[in-house]
């Protein structure tokens, strides 16, 4: 049967105060930027994505005269690209309506749009799974349901290098181009890939780093030292993300001592003598400059909250991407020197910054399988977080659910957040088991039962913050994307005491449909989650799935989808929609005209004033 669904409302202004309306607005029209990539060889060129035109596309920087160019423009924008080695040319990648499902196209540095040509005739379209331009060679890969392909391009023309049904992808291209490193998961599990090193020249397999079962490996920089074949690793070998130095000449792996909890990212300097250090632990960000011949770690005076990425430059500066929850992104620079020395803001695009908003509290909340971390942000005037019940402290809430799973929420600007605090709703945000940062084995952990892990860690938070009276326990809404849309879904049928109304933006609704029309990573990636296909593991893909508990839900529902989705496709969650609607269930749905989010700033408004709006309404009766 084919219900007509109940379209939701997009009410014109949230608030009745211009002034208030203006800011939280204000916050996603304000000009944001990625941190700059720098071409390998030239680091006066540079590019990043912008949505100061309305849209996320990309921009070139010609850094030495400080001239930036937009150099795309699509209806649903553009976010993926890369600079050849030699900073002459932009790589970018094209897919129709948000699919993600396209092909590469290239244009001159400092082009505008439009001048663009294909740049790998004859190769098949797909899903990108990555891209490396050098000087005289690129190397493209693509996953599709067959599986992965990777493509090299030089003068010879445009050959397949690897095909595998496995997931895999291009991981790095030595700075001298003559050997590169594939990304794979031949083991069968994507969630822990192995690296392995080809010579460009002939295809020899060169070298293989392989950590086993639960130990995943990835390639995060080559050396810029022409002739140098270290590689900058992430591993996991003590049950947390760290770094090591693959040598691919001798294959020999160092693993680096750094005395700090916590995950670790990072990048080499541009002479290789030492390593750029992004260190996360608990929802904030440090900085830190390793010297390889040693041993010495030097913090770095970046600014308290969220560092998205770093680089250094080669006369020593390090320009990095912060925020905090109070206040928004920015990019900033790190003179080299002196300990002490002040960062200052990099790149300021045309427009108003963000408003500020509101600090988050931490808090630690013992769980079934450990201490749970939580952001707590409440309305601006309402009173502190402490220890201790207070009865006028008690405000409606929303439990604000991070997707990925493999992510976490953190001590960074988020206006989504910022608009649910202007309207008197704090904020809360569960690191649930499963988030990253709290180590592998947390991370790891939701395999147990797909999905009811996490909304066992999302209850015991709850009801620790209704017993010391700090939220409203009859007035708690559940929203979220991704797979956080999949986990709101999921709690309003199996824990529908709990919650007073849900959104759920582009979720996962019903496991079995949607593994079979989604993406081919995706469907590896579930495999490696479940332990196997539907077909193979029945009864967890039917546990784990919101259709199976539908007939439970009782709270009103608000679900966003994209039409174009394809990591949580239509179809599904069509069919969870037309179960509402056999139940004569209280929902409504969003529909957009794209893929899993929109690029658009004013679609984005549209969705920000639909959510918000229907929680508000269902938590302010």
């Amino acid at each position: 049967m084919t219900h007509e669904h109940p379209v939701a409302s997009v009410p014109p202004r949230l608030f009745d105060d211009p002034s208030a309306e203006k800011r939280w607005r204000g916050r996603f029209t304000a000009p944001r930027l990625s941190l700059p990539e720098l071409a390998r060889d030239d680091p006066n060129h540079a590019v990043f994505v912008s949505n100061q035109t309305g849209t996320f596309e990309l921009f070139t920087w010609d850094v030495a005269s400080g001239a930036t160019a937009q150099a795309t423009d699509r209806a649903d924008g553009t976010t993926l690209g890369t600079l050849s080695a030699d900073g002459r040319s932009l790589w970018w990648f094209d897919d129709d309506g948000g699919s993600e499902f396209g092909s590469w196209r290239h244009q001159m540095f400092g082009a505008t749009p439009g001048s663009s040509g294909e740049a790998l005739p004859g190769v098949p379209p797909g899903y990108s799974a990555g891209v490396e331009v050098g000087r005289t060679l690129a190397l493209a890969g693509f996953s599709d349901d067959d599986g992965t392909r990777i493509h090299l391009a030089n003068d010879s023309g445009i050959t397949t290098v690897y095909r595998h049904e496995a997931d895999g992808g291009v991981g790095a291209l030595s700075t001298d181009e003559t050997v590169w490193v594939l990304s794979h998961s031949e083991r069968g599990d994507s969630r822990y890939p192995a690296l392995r090193a080809y010579q460009v020249s002939g295809g020899s397999v060169v070298a293989e780093l392989d950590d086993g079962p639960g130990k995943g490996l990835s390639a995060l920089d080559f050396s810029p030292v022409a002739g140098d074949q270290r590689l900058l690793v992430g591993h996991e070998r003590r049950g947390r993300d760290e770094l090591g130095i693959w040598n691919i000449q001798t294959g020999e792996f160092t693993e680096l001592s750094i005395d700090l909890p916590g995950d670790l990212d990072g990048a080499f300097y541009p002479d290789a003598g030492a390593v750029l250090v992004v260190h996360t632990h608990q929802g904030r960000s440090t900085l830190h400059r390793l010297d390889l011949s040693s041993g010495w770690l030097a913090a770095l005076p970046a600014e308290t909250g969220v560092i998205a990425g770093a680089l250094a430059r080669p006369d020593g500066t390090v320009w990095y991407r912060h925020s905090s929850a109070a206040s928004g992104w920015q990019l900033r620079a790190l003179p080299a020197g002196p300990e002490t020395a002040h960062s200052r803001v990099l790149l300021t695009p045309p427009g108003d910054a963000a408003a500020p908003s509101e600090p988050v509290t931490d808090l630690w909340v013992d769980g079934a399988g450990g201490r749970i971390h939580t952001l707590l942000a409440r309305p601006a005037g309402s009173q502190p977080v402490s220890g201790e019940a207070h009865s006028n402290t008690a405000v409606p809430t929303v439990f604000m659910i991070h997707g990925g799973p493999s992510s976490a929420d953190e001590d960074s600007f988020d206006a989504l957040r910022a608009a649910y605090l202007d309207c008197g709703i704090a904020v809360c945000q569960v690191n649930y088991r499963g988030s990253t940062g709290y180590g592998s084995a947390w991370r790891d952990a939701l395999t147990d039962r797909v999905g009811h892990t996490e909304l066992a860690d999302i209850a015991a938070v709850q009801d620790y913050l209704a017993v010391h009276g700090l939220i409203d326990p009859d007035r708690c809404a559940i929203a979220g994307h991704s797979w956080g849309g999949f986990l709101t879904l999921l709690a309003l049928g199996s824990q529908p005491t709990r919650w007073a109304c849900g959104v759920a933006g582009v979720p996962v609704a019903d496991y079995v449909t949607a593994y079979e029309d989604e993406m081919e990573p995706m469907r590896a990636y579930d495999r490696a989650l479940f332990g196997g296909s539907p077909a193979e593991k029945p009864d967890a893909y039917i546990d784990s799935s919101p259709l199976t508990w539908v007939d439970a839900v009782t709270a009103p529902v608000l679900v966003m989808a994209g039409e174009n989705d394809p990591r949580c496709p239509i179809r599904q969650i069509e069919n969870y929609l037309s179960a509402l609607a056999a139940r004569g269930a209280d929902y409504a749905v969003y529909r957009f005209n794209a893929g899993h989010g929109s690029m658009v700033v004013e679609e984005r408004l549209r969705q920000v004033a639909c959510e918000v709006g229907f929680v508000r309404d269902h938590l302010f009766p």
